[in-house]
This record gives C-alpha cells, structure tokens and sequence, in this order.
C-alpha cells in the first residue's frame, strides 16, 4: 500500500490498542520503550513509515484529550483526525478497564507540596498547539459513552490546587529575592488560603519593579497541552486587570514540575469553549 493512502480499519485498530497500552503503562510508571513499540507495531502495519504512526499517535492524543483523558507524553495533539478513528477509540476506551483505573489514580490522589529545585530548569516558554485549521469547530453534541471527566476531575483536586499554588508562591518568592527585591519577596502571598477563592486568582505577587502580580495557577499531573478550566470569575478578573494578571501553567506535577506563563485576559490567549450553564428554573 502506498504511504499516502487511507488507513484501514484494521492498522487504525492496531495503533489505537497499541497507544492506549502504552498509555496505560505510563499512568502506572511502567517504563517502555516507544521506539520498540513503533517497531512491533510496522511489522503489523501495510508498508507505513515511523514518521507516519507517530503522526497517528499525535491524532490519537487529540481524540483522547477530546474524550477528557490525558495523552502520551511525545506525541503532543494533533486535530483533524478521521472520522474512523474517533469510532475506533471511543470503541476501546469503553471496553478499556485497565486503562480507566490507571487514569483514576492520579486524578484523584492526595498531592505532597513539593519544594521548587533548580528554578532555570522549571520555567518553559508557553507550547505553540498544533492547529488543525485557523478557527475552533462549531460544537457539534456527541453522545459517547465513552466520554469521561477525568480532566475535570482533576481540576477539582483540591490537594493538587493548593499544591500547585504553594509550588508557585515559594517559586515567586524566591524569584523576588534573586532579584534582590527582599522587601517585596516578604510581602507574596498565598491569597487564595490567607483572604479566599473568590478574587479570581491565587497567589499575589510583584514584579521587579513593584507593580502587583496578580497570579492565577492551573496545574495538572498530566502535559503541557491538557486542556484546564476557568472559572467565569477568573475570566473576568483576567480582563478587568490584564496588565497585571498572569496564569501560570503547572505541568507534570507529580514528576517533574514546569510552568509556562500567560499574562494578560484570558480569552486572548486562549481558546474558550462553555461546558457547563448554572441553571434555574424558568419563569
């Protein structure tokens, strides 16, 4: 078969178990290798290229992220992937017990505070998704039973949060003092514990030259490109004070934690879908 042809049902099958096994081995800490996997899986494909199944496998971590699991760390999502395909996961994700489980855990499990090491290596420049066309998909309902929350559950990990946050605070602070503003180093604070939630962001903080830090932190166990949720208050205080407002993107946090910033409004710096409506009884 040509490298350029469309996939049959049959290899999509194949690469589809052959990612969520590997998915599952990396949500229980399993070691393995892609590039033995990849080679297992050519053997079983009609005359496909390794840049070809790796650009599937980026298709599969966008469907999967869809879905609301996480992806594999490597192969970041990629859209506009094939109807066939989207069947074919949701097909195994349903079915897939192991992998539901493997999942489950770090969504759920207490997070430690974690000391901040060597900061160069923490701070990463903001991911650059790869786009599958210019504007977002008008929402089209699909009623999988596959579709799972665990990004939301994770979101309201509330152990995980405060982590994060103090991850961040004592980042801030030590930032200030390497910059030899000690006075303004001593007056970051952990809002979110020290005055409530409902300011729209976390943590305050200055910069160098003195100027309010208003930080709002998202962090996440999973990669740099799991979709997070706001809440339409922090959206609104990313708005009314976008000169000084910076969400901090904390990634990867139970095993090597790095954050990217995004300062200013939110709704310029990312894509926004409603998910969700507080509703009351009409009339």
């Amino acid at each position: 078969m040509a490298e350029g042809q469309n996939w049959s049902r049959e290899e999509v099958e194949a690469c589809v178990a052959d990612y969520l096994r590997m998915l599952t081995m990396e949500l229980n800490g399993q070691r393995y290798s892609k590039t033995e996997h990849a080679r297992a899986l050519l053997e079983r494909l009609d005359g496909r290229s390794r840049p070809s199944v790796d650009f599937k496998h980026c298709n599969i971590s966008a469907v999967t992220v869809a879905l609301g699991y996480p992806y594999i760390d490597g192969y970041k999502p990629r859209g506009n992937f094939q109807t066939l395909l989207l069947d074919v996961v949701e097909s195994h994700l349903q079915a897939n017990t192991a992998l539901q489980e493997a999942v489950q855990a770090p969504v759920l499990r207490p997070a430690v505070t974690a000391t901040p090491g060597d900061t160069g290596s923490i701070w990463v420049p903001p991911p650059h998704p790869r786009k599958g066309s210019e504007e977002p998909a008008a929402y089209a309902p699909r009623f999988s039973a596959a579709r799972r929350d665990y990004l939301a559950q994770e979101s309201r990990n509330r152990s995980l949060g405060r982590a994060g946050e103090l991850f961040v605070a004592e980042l801030e602070t030590r930032r200030l003092h390497a910059s030899g503003k000690n006075q303004l180093a001593d007056r970051v604070e952990h809002v979110a514990a020290t005055q409530g939630d409902g300011l729209g962001y976390d943590v305050l903080s200055f910069d160098d030259d003195g100027r309010e830090r208003l930080i709002e932190v998202k962090t996440t166990a999973f990669g740099e490109l799991t979709p997070f949720y706001v809440s339409r208050n922090e959206l609104a205080r990313s708005e009314a004070d976008a000169d000084h407002f910076h969400l901090y993107r904390l990634f990867d946090f139970r095993d090597r934690p790095r954050l990217f910033d995004l300062p200013g409004s939110i709704s310029v710096r990312c894509q926004l879908a409603p998910v969700s409506y507080l509703a009351r009884l009409a009339g």
